[in-house]
C-alpha cells in the first residue's frame, strides 16, 4: 500500500495543498518554510488509525493550535491510496474557541467510487475516534472486501523521526532489555533491541549495516558486538574498531556516529511500515555521509515509500543515479506552498545543473 496523493486544508501551515509522492521522496526548502508540517499532518493521519487521535491533538497543544494560523475552523484530509486503491477523507472541526474538535465528517471509498464502506457524519456518532480505528479490525463487517480493508491498518506504520534524541544522557546509549523488537519507533530509543535483534538473527541486515559503517569510517571499523549487562537482562551495543583493543560503547560513540548507525538501522529493516520519513537526516553529520544515506533510501523505497525533509543543497546532489521525486516547500504571505518537480523543462536544467544547485540559487521554484 502507498500515498498517491495527500489533500490538506487548516492544518498549520498547511492552509490548502497538494503533494503527489513517489517512492522516493525529498522535500527542500529553507528553515521556516513548512516542510516539517507536511510530516506533522502525516503524523495527525497515523494517530487517526490507532485510536490515539485524541490524544495526539491534545498533546500538541489542542485544536486551537494546529489550526492554520489559528483561524481556520476545521482541518480537512483526503488520502488516495495505490495498491489497494482507496480514497479515505477526514473532517476535524474545532468547537467554538475551546482546544476540543469533533469528527464532521469520515469516509472510505474505493478509488472508483463504485464502493462505499463508510460515510460518517457528526450527526452519527459522538466519538472522538475514527471509524477507521475503531471498526478496522472487525473483518465480519465487510466479508468481501475484508482483506483489502485491513491492510489500512497498515496506515498506522507510518513512522516519522523528528529530532531524534543522542545526547549523552539518552536512552539510546543505554544498556537496553533484550527484546524482540524489528523496526525502531519514532523517537529512536529503542535502536539497541532492533539492533541486537536484526543483526544477530539476519545475516542481510548485518552485512548491510556493516558495509554502511565502512563505507563511512573506512577499514578501521570492524564489527558491532553485544555483551550482557551484568546482573539482570539488558544488553550493551559497542562498536569494534581495529585500532582499539578495547570496543566501543554507545555511552562514548560520538553523536554522529549514533546518528549515522540510527539512520542506517531504520532504513535497512527488512520489514518496514507503509511509510517513513525523517525530518533533516543531514542534522550532525559530515556531508561525506550523505551519498551513503542516499544509497541505503533508494534500496528501502523498494520494499517501503521513503520522505525526507532537509534544506541542504548537499544532501540533495547525493541522490546521482536515482533521482528522487523532489518537492520544493516555499512560504508566502502565512502560509506554506509545496511545488512538485518533473516534466521535460526539469530534464532540461538537470542536464546542465544539479538540483541542489539549483535550490542553492533559487531556481527549482521556477521550474516547479
Amino acid at each position: 500500500m502507498k500515498i498517491k496523493q495527500l489533500d490538506i486544508a487548516g492544518f498549520r501551515s498547511l492552509k490548502n495543498v497538494s503533494w503527489q509522492p513517489g517512492d522516493l521522496n525529498v522535500v527542500i526548502g529553507p528553515n521556516g518554510s513548512g516542510k516539517s508540517n507536511l510530516l506533522r499532518a502525516l503524523e495527525l493521519l497515523s494517530a487517526s488509525t490507532q485510536g490515539s487521535l485524541s490524544k495526539h491533538i491534545l498533546s500538541a497543544g489542542g485544536m486551537g493550535a494546529i489550526l492554520w494560523d489559528g483561524r481556520a475552523s476545521s482541518i480537512w484530509i483526503n488520502l488516495k491510496l495505490a495498491n489497494p486503491t482507496f480514497d479515505y477523507e477526514l473532517n476535524l472541526a474545532r468547537l467554538g474557541s475551546t482546544s476540543g474538535y469533533s469528527i464532521e465528517g469520515e469516509s472510505l471509498f474505493d478509488s472508483n467510487q463504485t464502493s462505499q464502506f463508510t460515510n460518517r457524519t457528526s450527526t452519527s456518532t459522538r466519538s472522538n475516534e475514527t471509524w477507521l480505528s475503531t471498526e478496522l479490525s472487525f473483518s465480519n463487517l465487510f466479508p468481501e472486501d475484508s482483506e483489502e480493508l485491513l491492510d489500512l491498518i497498515k496506515l498506522k506504520g507510518i513512522t516519522t523521526y523528528h529530532d531524534l534524541d543522542v545526547s549523552k544522557k539518552s536512552q539510546i546509549r543505554q544498556p537496553s532489555v533484550a527484546r524482540n523488537e524489528r523496526f525502531v519507533e519514532a523517537d529512536g530509543q529503542n535502536l539497541i533491541p532492533v539492533l541486537h535483534t536484526l543483526y544477530t538473527e539476519n545475516r542481510d541486515f548485518e552485512w548491510n549495516i556493516d558495509a554502511a559503517m565502512r563505507a563511512a569510517f573506512g577499514s578501521d571499523y570492524e564489527k558491532l558486538v553485544f555483551t550482557p549487562d551484568a546482573g539482570d537482562q539488558r544488553v550493551q551495543m559497542k562498536v569494534r574498531w581495529r585500532s582499539l583493543q578495547r570496543a566501543q560503547s554507545t555511552a562514548d560513540l560520538s553523536d554522529g556516529t549514533l546518528r549515522f548507525l540510527l539512520l542506517m538501522t531504520i532504513l535497512s529493516a527488512p520489514d518496514p511500515p507503509m511509510l517513513i520519513a525523517i525530518d533533516e537526516p543531514e542534522t550532525g553529520l559530515h556531508p561525506s555521509m550523505f551519498p551513503i544515506i542516499a544509497e541505503y533510501a533508494v534500496e528501502a523505497s523498494s520494499r517501503t515509500q521513503v520522505v525526507f525533509t532537509t534544506h541542504s543543497p548537499q544532501f540533495l546532489d547525493a541522490f546521482t543515479d536515482i533521482k528522487p521525486t523532489t518537492t520544493v516547500a516555499r512560504w508566502e504571505n502565512g502560509e506554506t506552498f509545496l511545488h512538485t518537480l518533473k516534466g521535460e523543462q526539469l530534464n532540461y536544467w538537470l542536464a546542465e545543473y544539479s538540483l541542489g544547485t539549483l535550490f542553492h540559487d533559487g531556481d527549482l521554484e521556477a521550474i516547479a
